[in-house]
């Protein structure tokens, strides 16, 4: 995936900060932490990109 493909959570609505050092990312659309930024453990756990991405 080039850079310009990349999602970016940061600008997403489902994208959070989470408490928890271990894993500091979140979504909410799909109720997972991370310590990656989550589109990108989406792609690795799926082989596809993130669909739920909605621009804030």
């Amino acid at each position: 995936m080039t850079k310009e493909n990349r999602i970016n959570c940061f600008k997403c609505i489902h994208f959070y900060i989470t408490w928890d050092p271990n894993n500091p990312r979140g979504c909410k659309y799909f109720g997972f932490k991370t310590k990656l930024v989550p589109s990108l453990a989406v792609l690795r756990s799926s082989g596809k990109k993130c669909r739920a991405f909605v621009k804030k």
